[in-house]
């Protein structure tokens, strides 16, 4: 209780849960899919889909390279996200009767507030709740916003009126006030929620739901709402409704519950055995870098170090322990085409980079983006 507001509270409640990083959550997902035969495209769009024989039909263009080819499938299913509706005006020929509602949520990063392991909820005077989380080390994340959003859900961002409103909100509870002058870097993101017809964004179903058409007899299953607490029982009840047209399949057991991710084999206690093997492997690292390898690709960490014997056969340094051949790793494996991509997305190393450096990165991966293709199955994947 120590950074709170002194004299004014006097009891607490405190629970376990669980965290993650999302975008990571994300790349190592598709990355598991691609080890068990998926064909993942990033940087890909959907121009056209159309219905020949049964079959749809979907058009796709490559953005880096304007390349267009042709997928034929026996269902397609639409996950959109803020952008399902726009997806079924591709020439699928289905009139949607579900809605979605865009909700943008915006969260703030600042300097960190305390110096502990735990994480507060605060309660609101208008009803809401705002989380200060302990972020990276040396930060605290501050979120989240609800409210309508309209527009590109792409353009998204925290606007000046949301950063004013979380940091007054955690104003109320802590010792010290946070500023907007403090914050460090913002994001945001748009929820693709249910439109249930509720008056307030804040009280729209964060629950999901489904519609299933069959124009033409091949079936077409898009998705409203949804999020990462529920993302992996939303894929096993899609599969359950796909089922039925797809011959020879069955959906049996639900299997990815007990299905490590790549690099996660291993248990979370063993973390900080695998920081020390590395050091112990590679000497020349610094514990800090270890234990960022080690928290970001669990067992497969040393991978992106290779067969380095020193800090130079590690290639160029970027800065913040990012080097080379940690870089040409995410290329190669988890899609990886911007600094943007390795420093916000893959990592959250932007909050230690500086301008000039993440700028460099930008500039020496654009170098090599004519060698960068996608990342290929591993050996045994099928085709």
């Amino acid at each position: 209780g120590k950074p709170l507001m002194p004299g004014r509270y006097s009891k607490g409640f405190e629970y376990s849960d669980c965290f993650v990083d999302d975008a990571r959550l994300v790349v190592l997902t598709a990355r598991d899919a691609v080890e068990r035969g998926a064909d993942v495209r990033t940087r890909t769009r959907a121009v056209e889909t159309r219905q020949a024989d049964g079959l749809w039909h979907v058009t796709v263009e490559d953005t880096l390279t304007g390349e267009r080819s042709t997928i034929v499938a026996r269902v397609l299913v639409n996950a959109g996200g803020p952008w399902v509706e726009q997806v079924l005006t591709l020439g699928a020929g289905i009139n949607t009767k579900a809605k979605v509602r865009l909700v943008q949520g915006s969260h703030i990063v600042v300097p960190k507030l305390y110096d502990h392991d735990r994480a507060y909820i605060f309660q609101n005077s208008d009803g809401r709740i705002v989380f200060a989380i302990p972020y990276p080390d040396d930060f605290t994340l501050i979120g989240t916003t609800d409210r309508d959003y309209e527009g590109d859900p792409a353009k998204v961002k925290a606007t000046p009126e949301e950063i004013a409103y979380l940091c007054a909100s955690v104003s109320e509870y802590l010792a010290k006030p946070v500023k907007p002058e403090d914050v460090v870097w913002t994001y945001a993101g748009v929820r693709p929620l249910y439109d249930d017809g509720a008056s307030e964004a804040k009280a729209a179903t964060r629950e999901y739901a489904f519609e299933l058409d069959t124009p033409g007899g091949a079936p077409l299953l898009s998705i409203y709402g949804g999020k990462i607490t529920t993302y992996r029982r939303l894929a096993e009840e899609a599969l359950e409704k796909l089922s039925p047209y797809l011959k020879g399949a069955k959906a049996g057991e639900g299997w990815t519950a007990k299905a490590p991710l790549p690099g996660g084999d291993m248990d979370v206690s063993a973390v900080a055995a695998l920081t020390a093997e590395l050091l112990r492997d590679y000497p020349f690292l610094t514990p800090a870098h270890a234990n960022r390898l080690a928290h970001a690709y669990g067992t497969r960490a040393a991978r992106t170090l290779d067969a380095a014997k020193s800090l130079a056969d590690l290639g160029r340094n970027f800065g913040a322990t990012l080097t080379e051949s940690e870089v040409r790793y995410l290329m190669a494996n988890e899609w990886a085409c911007t600094a943007d991509d390795i420093v916000w997305r893959r990592s959250k190393l932007g909050l230690r980079l500086s301008a000039a450096e993440i700028a460099a990165l930008d500039e020496w991966l654009a170098a090599q983006r004519p060698q960068a293709g996608r990342p290929a199955r591993e050996a045994g994947a099928r085709s």
